[in-house]
């Protein structure tokens, strides 16, 4: 389990709680690849939710200013990735890699975040967030992962249990129930904390 990956069932479902969850749980390091949408910057989300003394958050690999899919994002800034040059930077521990929005995210004309990503040997974490619609998401973000033959850990729910997506989700795809992550007043170190301890049970 030297790299998970988080994904998601599209963007907003809590990628970035979940990534600072599994780095703390593994003693690990995290590596966002791409981000966009400088203003809040999920690496400085990470750090203030883990401890910069166990934990090494290295740099993205290309960092956008607009909130849009990363091929938008950079283009308006007259930027060509290079994408072929991206690799997972070298970690002695775990390394938590935070996927961007849902795994068909575009990265370029012609290359989806999943044709990046599978191309690392890593497991993956799939995170669904409940709200109308996210059954189907979920179902096809996993379906996709399959297809690529891509090893899934599990799938954390993000919300109050909802039996109903649930049970209909877990029954079809047969990946496993990872962890829960509850609605939270108050997102911080401490809440992070009681998570990890809670998930490596």
């Amino acid at each position: 389990m030297s790299r998970i990956v988080v994904a998601g069932i599209g963007t907003g479902v809590g990628k970035t709680v979940v990534s600072a969850i599994m780095t703390t749980m593994l003693e690990g390091n995290y590596w966002k690849p791409f981000q966009t949408g400088l203003e809040h910057p999920d690496s400085q989300e990470i750090a203030k939710l883990t401890d910069s003394s166990v934990h090494q958050i290295f740099p993205s690999a290309y960092s956008l200013k607009a909130p849009l899919s990363p091929h938008h994002a950079a283009r308006l800034e007259n930027i060509d990735m290079e994408l072929t040059q991206i690799s997972p930077p070298p970690s002695s521990k775990p390394l938590v890699i935070e996927a961007v929005g849902g795994v068909y995210v575009p990265l370029s004309s012609n290359t989806l975040s999943i044709d990046l990503f599978h191309s690392w040997e890593a497991n993956w974490i799939v995170v669904s967030r409940h709200y109308l619609g996210s059954i189907n998401h979920t179902l096809l973000t996993i379906e996709a992962l399959k297809v690529w033959k891509i090893p899934i850990l599990g799938i954390v729910f993000n919300g109050m249990p909802n039996p109903d997506t649930e049970d209909v989700i877990l029954t079809t795809t047969k990946v496993p129930y990872f962890g829960r992550l509850l609605p939270e007043p108050n997102i911080n170190k401490s809440v992070i904390q009681r998570y990890a301890k809670q998930w490596r049970q």
